[in-house]
């Protein structure tokens, strides 16, 4: 019988989850959102410290579940650097996962107030409207959404258009990354939210580490339902163009192009989830679905040893990797890399018309004179979309700075 007396050779580890995943075992601490993937035999380890065993009893139930002796003593060591052990001091900080992040958790409904916006026949009906997405954009393609609808919103020209559009397409976003966060909550987890950059785009994203404390099934509903989201989002949109189409209703016609305008911009979100070698929600989703735990550094490594740029050091952490990140990276980098091409053609079709149009509009514009309203209109709309597009070269440049400035602090 295990004894329940703490001692000095009883460790107090924090409230871990202990998930069986595989041939793996994700140990984590749901508060900050740390996890980590390790063999069977460590999750044998922290549940029987969980039920109150001492270290040799632990190190005990190891060795019999492993055939062979454990040196628990360093496993132990290790979680204690990764923040699982329980002390008198504050919680570990989170890790960082975007330049500008919260750092608490989001509270938020009861799962039970919001389970049934995640059931399965809410997921059906899901289906059902990307379903008709994809059936009025191929049957009416006067309906598909198209960059012209974006600068072409008011008569005064691209400025003013974006401005307008600036605030729904932010909402939009918001609406995008409120389908996580309440999936997260049905599942009784938390999230938090943050501002970064893909290359040179500016994304919003939720943090939903804590999906590695659910079973692997469980955690695709949270992972989709951004997409979920877009795909309702957009058949409302599509829906306000084809009943004015059919003359089923008369909206204004401002409506129905700003209704165009949202289409093209929810069109460009889903098209960029798909866009697998830049983290989005459907790269979330291979890496679960293939079981991988560090896939995205896993591909760095990987990419590293084929370009013949591994360090001794890097390819000690590639020769620790799971033996599945290396399979699936193993192919996995060639599309990352093969992606950068891809980014640039995407950014060609659903963006360059856009700005194209938004740079010529604010030439003509500002060569009025500050003595017309034109340029002082046409000044206050390039100032806040210089803000809104020249954001993620910002976070970019920030990154990189602070990448040098580590980089020349380390130890020659």
């Amino acid at each position: 019988m295990m004894t329940a007396d703490r001692g000095a050779d009883q460790p107090r580890l924090r409230a871990l989850s202990v998930v069986d995943d595989g041939d793996r075992v994700v140990i984590g601490d749901p508060e900050s959102g740390r996890f980590v993937a390790v063999p069977p035999v460590g999750g044998v380890v922290v549940r029987v410290l969980q039920g109150g065993a001492s270290l040799a009893e632990a190190a005990a139930e190891a060795e019999r579940f492993a055939g062979q002796a454990v040196d628990v003593t360093a496993f132990i060591g290790r979680l204690g650097r990764l923040g699982f052990l329980a002390s008198d001091g504050e919680l570990p900080l989170p890790p960082r996962t975007a330049a500008i992040q919260q750092r608490r958790w989001l509270g938020g409904p009861a799962p039970q107030q919001v389970a049934w916006l995640f059931s399965r026949a809410a997921w059906v009906v899901y289906g059902g409207l990307f379903t008709f997405d994809i059936a009025v954009m191929a049957a009416m393609p006067q309906l598909m959404p198209h960059p012209r609808a974006v600068y072409l919103l008011l008569p005064a020209g691209a400025g003013p258009s974006l401005v307008l559009l600036f605030p729904f397409a932010t909402a939009l976003a918001a609406v995008h990354e409120a389908g996580h966060w309440l999936a997260a909550r049905a599942a009784g987890l938390a999230a938090r939210f943050g501002i970064d950059h893909r290359m040179f785009f500016l994304v919003f994203e939720t943090d939903l580490s804590q999906l590695w404390a659910l079973p692997r099934r469980h955690r695709f509903g949270p992972l989709l339902a951004g997409l979920a989201a877009d795909s309702c989002a957009l058949a409302a949109m599509l829906a306000i163009g084809l009943g004015a189409a059919e003359r089923w209703w008369t909206p204004a016609a401002l409506a129905v192009r700003l209704a165009a305008a949202l289409a093209f911009t929810l069109m460009a979100a889903m098209a960029w989830q798909c866009l697998l070698f830049l983290r989005t929600d459907l790269y979330a989703v291979l890496a679960a679905a293939t079981g991988c735990y560090n896939l995205w550094r896993v591909k760095t490594l990987v990419l590293r040893r084929n370009l013949h740029m591994l360090t001794p050091a890097q390819a000690a952490e590639l020769g620790t990797a799971s033996p599945r990140d290396q399979a699936v990276a193993a192919w996995f980098s060639w599309l990352w890399l093969a992606g950068f091409l891809t980014a640039i053609a995407w950014f060609a079709w659903f963006y360059l018309p856009v700005l194209t149009h938004l740079v010529t509009w604010a030439a003509v514009s500002l060569a009025s004179g500050p003595a017309t309203g034109t340029f002082w209109i046409s000044l206050a709309c390039t100032t806040i979309l210089t803000w809104r597009y020249g954001t993620p070269a910002i976070l970019a440049l920030r990154t990189a700075r602070r990448a040098l400035h580590r980089r020349g602090t380390q130890p020659g």
